[in-house]
């Protein structure tokens, strides 16, 4: 199960997500849904909730990783997903001025793109491969300037919560 806060229209909220299949359980806010999901490719899929059926689409933002687009019944949402966990196990800034640094996968899921090769310099902030979980694709940012000593995973490959993707230095 999947744990995040979300906010969307100026609210937050918690949800939590378990996929089985073609079945999607959520809770948000306290509220359970069950539904059918078919994914119908290109982003777009059919939520299904006993006789009602939405055609949904959703699309990552590339250059803002932690949100996405969602439209449904005629109307676009934009949602911010944050996980909690996620941060707290995220070193301050300070820790990542000395010393090579771990990028590590959050959450199974499956390498999509790989943004840099081993040796390449980067800047804090600078994509540096792209995971795909739950049908949405996080993008992976060195957390400090320097260069990349070490890439981990290639594309297709899959990977497990806390595996090292990439080390900087």
């Amino acid at each position: 199960m999947i744990k995040l806060k979300a906010e969307a229209a100026g609210k937050n909220h918690q949800i939590s997500i378990q996929r089985r299949e073609a079945v999607v359980l959520a809770e948000v806010d306290g509220r359970r849904y069950e539904l059918e999901l078919r994914d119908l490719g290109n982003s777009e899929y059919l939520l299904i909730d006993g006789n009602t059926v939405c055609n949904c689409h959703v699309e990552s933002g590339y250059n803002r990783p932690h949100e996405i687009e969602v439209s449904l019944r005629g109307a676009s949402y934009t949602i911010k997903l944050t996980d909690p966990k996620r941060l707290r196990s995220t070193p301050s800034g300070a820790e990542h001025d000395k010393g090579a640094v771990r990028i590590v996968a959050p959450m199974p899921g499956k390498v999509v793109r790989v943004l840099v090769e081993a040796g390449t310099e980067v800047e804090a902030g600078a994509g540096i491969l792209v995971v795909e979980a739950m049908k949405m694709q996080n993008e992976m940012k060195a957390p400090k300037t320097g260069h990349v000593v070490s890439i981990h995973a290639q594309v297709g490959s899959t990977v497990n919560a806390g595996d090292v993707l990439a080390v900087i230095e």
